[in-house]
């Protein structure tokens, strides 16, 4: 083989890999601004443009005053960071509102003596969510979560640890519950 020959070759591979690389970025493109699929995990329509987060209250007598306030900010705070939908006040094309309905510490891990090894803190939510252009993905449902700490210790020694925990968990479920459709 001649050296232009040779040249010729690595120039026409390389400008096949650019076209290659090209389609491929393209494609992906194409893909998710279709709606088909999204790098985020989320199965929302691309009709689908806003978000309202209506404020959750308390409907159990355990937890911090300001727990349904920290549950809705982070739902918030994760859709917007998440989605590409736009926050609305209300009237969003998605609608999630509810109400804690749980907070308690039971005993975990019984030991031989018949005493709690493990304290476990339990936090459960009520969602209702409504997509107003699908009715068929509304839902009302419950999520919970829980985190253990050690029996020998308060729940007003831990909860600031653990609350961080529950709200991050319970918040991935209901985003990919509502989102991500799981």
């Amino acid at each position: 083989m001649t050296l232009a020959a040779e040249k010729m070759g690595r120039y026409l591979s390389s400008k096949k890999r650019f076209f290659i690389l090209l389609f491929i970025l393209h494609s992906s493109f194409f893909i998710s601004g279709c709606g088909i699929y999204s790098f985020t995990g989320t199965s929302l329509s691309p009709d689908i443009k806003t978000f309202t987060v209506i404020n959750f209250t308390m409907g159990t007598a355990g937890g911090p005053t300001n727990l349904p306030q920290k549950l809705t900010e982070q739902l918030k705070e994760y859709f917007q960071k998440n989605t590409s939908l736009t926050q609305l006040p209300n009237g969003g094309d998605l609608i999630l509102e509810g109400s804690i309905t749980g907070y308690e510490v039971t005993a975990a891990a019984p030991t031989a003596n018949d005493q709690a090894g493990l304290n476990r803190l339990n936090m459960t939510v009520q969602v209702r969510f409504t997509n107003g252009l699908d009715e068929t993905k509304n839902f009302d449902q419950s999520f919970s979560y829980y985190a253990d700490f050690p029996q020998d210790q308060t729940l007003n020694q831990n909860e600031a640890r653990l609350l961080p925990t529950l709200l991050d968990n319970i918040v991935q479920q209901v985003f990919n519950k509502s989102a991500a459709d799981w």
